[in-house]
């Protein structure tokens, strides 16, 4: 049998289980990926040259298929690829993960309402599109959200530490990078990931897989800064010298409670009510259909 594929997420807890080797002490006979993303293309080394809107993020890579057998994505993402069938959905965790949109220190912009019409840039369909969208309708109108699709996270960091944008989605380690520069965050859009599951792997080996990241993520609650070193792992260097990691937060938590048929279907029916989604994209799959579960079925 193939050994289980586990991949680096630009989060911790991943890292915190391969340092402690709770992946091996779980029985997982595992392959451990460090897969640093490319910025905006192989050709493009800077926002100069940079393309206008990449209208490529998340829910693209699992159209393309993932290398991995557990990848995580926001939920909506993972949602509507399930659904598509493009893997199932892994109904019994799923994680919080702090974010916000940032503007530079010199911005006018004060308040959510000062967004108004002003381009903010997110990953086209990723979690930063879909919880801006989510969390600018309380404060504006769909005429009134303005959004520009940049790329993946740290392509959209690059735009706003060069001030070729002026507001920014931010989550992870670039959150904790544009805070340490100055930026302010005008609103929170903090929001759920969930695990997408693909190819065919063991059903034990995802619980083996989650075993230990409970495990991790136990160790992150209790003592957060002896780990908040391994943000620098899939941190361009060129940030290196601007931070100080001890000064960053633990960033996404895995949350192990069920991602039910409740939300499932209201998540996907929100998805619907915005067109965020192309028809040929969209996903008609039920939840029974569209998840995987270690739970007994009631």
């Amino acid at each position: 049998m193939a050994k289980f594929v586990v991949h680096s997420h630009g989060r911790l807890q991943e890292w915190v289980a391969e340092e402690k080797g709770y992946f091996e002490d779980e029985g997982l006979d595992y392959e451990f990926v460090v897969k640093l993303p490319a910025l905006w293309s192989s050709a493009v080394q800077s926002t100069a040259s940079a393309p206008r809107e990449v209208q490529r993020g998340a829910y693209e890579a699992y159209e393309d298929g993932k290398s991995c057998n557990l990848s995580a994505a926001c939920h909506w993402a993972t949602n509507m690829a399930a659904s598509a069938g493009h893997g199932r959905m892994w109904a019994d965790a799923y994680s919080f993960c702090p974010a916000g949109i940032y503007v530079p220190p010199e911005s006018g912009i004060q308040k959510p309402a000062d967004l108004a019409n002003a381009e903010v840039v997110v990953g086209y369909h990723s979690g930063s599109h879909f919880s801006t969208v989510q969390a600018l309708s309380r404060f504006l109108s769909r005429e009134q959200i303005a959004l520009r699709f940049g790329g993946i996270l740290l392509d959209r960091l690059q735009l706003l530490v060069e001030r070729k944008a002026g507001a920014g989605h931010m989550f992870g380690t670039p959150l904790y990078v544009v805070e340490q520069l100055g930026f302010r965050k005008v609103v929170d859009t903090s929001f759920m990931m969930g695990f997408l599951v693909t190819g065919d792997p063991d059903l034990g080996d995802v619980e083996r897989y989650f075993r230990a990241i409970r495990r991790a993520q136990r160790d992150i609650d209790v003592e957060p800064e002896l780990y908040t070193h391994y943000f620098l792992k899939e941190l361009p260097e060129r940030y290196h010298s601007m931070v100080d990691v001890r000064a960053f937060g633990p960033g996404e938590r895995v949350v192990f409670e069920p991602y039910t048929k409740e939300v499932f279907e209201r998540t996907h029916k929100w998805m619907e009510e915005w067109k965020i989604f192309p028809e040929e994209q969209s996903g008609s799959a039920g939840y029974e259909a569209s998840v995987l579960t270690a739970a007994p079925r009631r």
